[in-house]
Order: C-alpha cells, then structure tokens, then sequence
C-alpha cells in the first residue's frame, strides 16, 4: 500500500460506526467563504476538502498564475476529490512524499487533541513547486483541520499553497498560533500511531527476528506476538510486515 493509499484509508474511513456529516449547507459555504478569503488576501490557493463526501472546492488566488494553474473565470472550482491533482503535481517529488507523511502524522496528532483546541494547531510545510516556466520556486503549505460538529470525526481540511516569502528554520511544523508554540522533531516522533509494545515488536520484526524469538525477546507469549502483528499492519494499513517495516521507517517510528 502506498501512501496515498494509506491516506485515504486513514481520511476517507474515520470511525465507521459514527454518524456521519451530511454537509448542512449553511456550515459548507462559511468554509467555503473563509477559503475564497484566504485565497483573496493572500494571492494564495485554497482548497477546502471534505473528508466524508471526498469533494473538495478550490478558490484560485494570485499563486495559480504564478504556478501557471488554469483555472475557471470565476477563479473557483468543484473537483470530486479531496487530492488536488493538478496542484500537487508541481510540488517536487521528494518534498510532495514528505508532505504527505507529515500530513499523516499531524492527522494522527489532529485527531488525538480535544474539539475546542483543534482549530488552534496547524502544519506547514516547506516546498518546492514548478512554476509557469518550469523552475522550482520555493513554497509555504499550511494545513488546517476542522471538526464535524456531530460528532468528533475531523470533516474539512483547509490547505493553503502560497510563494514562500521568509524562510523557515524547518522543512515541517506544526504550530499552535494561540501560543506561537512550535511542536518539534522529537515531540513530532513521539505522535504515535503504533503503541509502545507493538512498535517494540515491530523494531525486532524490522530486525528479522521471528515471532518465537520476537517472544522470547520480551518475555511473552508467542499468541501475543501474534497479535501485536496483526494489530501492526491494521494500524498501518498495510497487508505484511515488510510493507509495515517500511512506513514506520519513512514516519520516523522505527
């Protein structure tokens, strides 16, 4: 499973058993207005993706031109999609496999913080995006979560792609604006997706050990390894351990 397809099981598959957002209206084109805002005063593009009916809106600022994006008139767009294709294929290979890991942990780290602090965090990302003559220009993208008000799923994101103007002391961030406080690297490493135990056992896995060895190793029983393994590729979305080995890797848990 490749990470895209990891993405989507994780956005598109938010606790089955909830109620899902039917999209009130009303709620939609107040995100739809704060995204035509952005895009407006800034010269950025916005995208605001809904999560449980995979459909995005996009508001097309200054930037699209810059990039050499075409885009309607009216400088709005409906795609059926929550990935933003056209867009992010500017985004330079290594920096676009980054983005979305980044992206993968602060959904992780998004989903674990209480309703009312959500809107206070967000991500940034550095990149590199091939503008209308074919160089790499450097680039800001800022991701936003925001909560379905029926229940605690997370409904829209909010993603914003300007010119990079000031540099960054990091390639990624994620930053609580009410605080101006910046979650670092290692408190970054330290958003789980796997628990302590099974990211043990997955270190050994990763180290070849087999499952009675994995046992021996930690003092438990071999049903037990058993089950931390399943719970390894569940968690991970993956179908076997060496597809496990390798995205823990490129998250930075192993």
């Amino acid at each position: 499973m490749n990470i895209i397809d990891r993405l989507n099981s994780e956005f598109l598959n938010q606790d089955p058993g909830s109620v899902k957002h039917t999209g009130v209206s009303a709620d939609i084109e107040h995100y739809i207005d704060m995204a035509r805002n952005y895009a407006r005063m800034e010269n950025s593009i916005a995208v605001l993706s809904d999560l449980h009916s995979n459909r995005s809106h996009i508001c097309y600022g200054g930037f699209a031109d810059v990039l050499g994006i075409s885009h309607p008139q009216h400088d709005e767009d409906s795609i059926d999609s929550i990935w933003e294709k056209e867009i992010l294929n500017r985004i330079h290979p290594t920096d676009l496999h980054n983005k979305y890991l980044q992206e993968l942990r602060f959904f992780h780290f998004a989903k674990r913080l209480p309703r009312e602090q959500l809107q206070d965090f967000h991500l940034i990302n550095k990149l590199r995006m091939r503008d209308s003559l074919g160089y790499n220009i450097p680039a800001i993208h800022r991701l936003f979560y925001i909560s379905d008000p029926q229940n605690n799923t997370l409904w829209l994101t909010l993603c914003l792609y300007n010119r990079m103007i000031v540099d960054l002391p990091k390639p990624y961030m994620i930053v609580n604006s009410a605080t101006g406080q910046i979650i670092e690297s290692e408190e970054q490493n330290r958003i789980r997706i796997l628990s302590d135990r099974e990211t043990e056992v997955l270190r050994l896995i990763d180290q070849g050990l087999t499952s009675k060895r994995i046992a021996a190793t930690l003092s438990i029983s071999v049903n037990t390894v058993s089950r931390h393994r399943q719970e390894i590729l569940n968690n991970l979305h993956v179908k076997n351990s060496i597809e496990a080995c390798r995205i823990a890797r490129d998250l930075g848990l192993i």
